[in-house]
């Protein structure tokens, strides 16, 4: 069974991950594969468990911090006099839940207006601020790893950021609310709605107006909550992406809430605070589902690689390095600007995990250096005339050497022996050939295409 369904599954796997390039391919098939691509990276993100888990940490997080969020935002909207749109669009966020969604508002709107923050005192006013912050850091951090950003904001643009979103989500959302609500009863657009087109127009305006807010508030969402910079067409591709998924899993969900009788029976008294709970937790995927769509979007390198973690091989890492001084110095002689990591991940279609540690262990053999500014600009470190390329193949294969192996090579001379031909036969090859050859080579290669152009 096992030998059948890997010759089943040999062609699939032959067919979308075998591709070099997809510029190659027919429109329909480019799609299909691109398609399928996106799907398997979300179910193997998703297979891993760290997404759900990170869902089911921020709906924990989620219970304990809603009422503090709520009441730093109801404060800014109250400032601008649209705070009467709270129970509204808490209602449209929770309406999936069915007959519970109503009380469920009404309770939250009420624990937001029993907390007077002129109240608190020091003491209680930190202890708000250090809930919004920490709150923040979480659902930064679960974004973080969706976009394999390993450092989070520092304290300063940390406070910095968050107050934007803290600030400009809330009024965007109950703006939009209270634009949907406005609109239902604006004499002119009443007048406008009886005639024709307009009418069917608007019809449609006002079904798609959901799915536009909700767009629209995970678009700002994913633009401003990685630690990293997310271009805005990417933001709209994970946002339209998980709008759709809400919309689909909230009409799924309330279906389920109305055909489900048991649940009250079961849970009696809680049973809406776990409607609640698992409402949120479905929000939370969905919403960590849209960032990783959004990153795949914006590197789609990382779609061409059948695991999450790439794993190069010691050949494959030589050849990047290769790859890579090649580049650097193509742009050097040309008097190009200098190449970035992102830069150079996007042109050799390789994720920047590789990149990056190909780039480390040139840097550290003296090959490379970083320059001045962000991202940071690959710079030779020396004359590429006198960079051989034996250099460039040892710097990659001795990177991360601990010495553990070969302190126990004394013990077998024979295997020892070995390796040293081996060494030797690979610098007789590329010992006597500079860098600066391959980037002659990459010159006379455009040129010649040039001509034959």
């Amino acid at each position: 069974m096992t030998g059948r369904l890997g010759n089943l599954t040999e062609p699939l796997y032959r067919h979308v991950w075998g591709t070099a390039s997809l510029d190659e391919l027919p429109p329909w098939r480019r799609w299909c594969v691109t398609f399928t691509r996106y799907v398997h990276v979300t179910l193997r993100d998703l297979g891993h468990g760290e997404i759900s888990h990170r869902a089911a940490s921020l709906s924990y997080t989620t219970l304990l911090s809603f009422v503090p969020l709520l009441a730093v935002g109801f404060s800014v909207l109250k400032g601008l006099g649209v705070h009467n749109e709270l129970e509204p669009a808490l209602l449209q966020i929770l309406a999936p839940m069915g007959a519970q969604a109503t009380g469920m508002a009404k309770t939250i709107v009420g624990f937001v207006d029993n907390m007077k923050v002129g109240v608190l005192g020091a003491a209680g006013i930190v202890m708000l601020l250090y809930t919004v912050v920490s709150t923040m850091k979480k659902i930064e951090g679960a974004f973080n790893y969706s976009w394999r950003v390993k450092s989070a904001r520092t304290l300063t643009q940390g406070f910095r950021d968050y107050l934007i979103v803290l600030i400009v989500g809330p009024v965007l959302v109950f703006s939009a609310v209270g634009i949907t609500g406005a609109g239902a009863s604006n004499s002119f657009l009443l007048y406008l709605s009886s005639l024709q087109p307009f009418g069917t127009l608007l019809e449609w305006l006002s079904r798609l107006a959901p799915y536009l807010m909700i767009i629209g508030t995970f678009t700002f969402l994913y633009m401003f909550m990685p630690n990293t910079r997310v271009r805005a067409t990417s933001a709209v591709f994970g946002g339209v992406v998980a709008g759709i998924l809400w919309q689909t899993a909230g009409w799924g969900f309330a279906r389920f809430v109305a055909g489900s009788t048991q649940y009250a029976a079961v849970y009696s008294a809680f049973a809406g605070l776990v409607i609640f709970f698992v409402w949120i937790y479905l929000a939370w995927l969905i919403l960590l589902i849209g960032a990783n769509i959004a990153f795949y979007h914006q590197h789609p390198e990382h779609l061409c690689m059948y695991r999450r973690e790439p794993r190069l091989s010691l050949r494959e890492r030589e050849a990047l390095a290769l790859c890579v001084v090649k580049l650097l110095a193509s742009n050097h002689y040309a008097g190009r600007p200098a190449w970035d990591i992102p830069a150079l991940a996007r042109t050799l279609m390789i994720p920047q995990p590789c990149v990056e540690e190909v780039m480390s262990a040139l840097e550290q053999a003296g090959i490379v250096a970083r320059g001045a500014g962000r991202p940071h600009p690959w710079l030779p470190a020396r004359p590429l005339e006198t960079i051989s390329l034996a250099e460039v193949m040892k710097a990659v294969r001795s990177a991360r050497e601990e010495g553990l192996v070969t302190a126990r090579l004394a013990q077998h001379p024979d295997i020892a022996t070995l390796l040293l031909s081996s060494e030797e036969a690979a610098a007789a090859v590329y010992a006597p050939r500079m860098v600066r050859e391959l980037a002659t080579t990459a010159a006379a290669t455009h040129s010649s295409a040039g001509r034959e152009s």
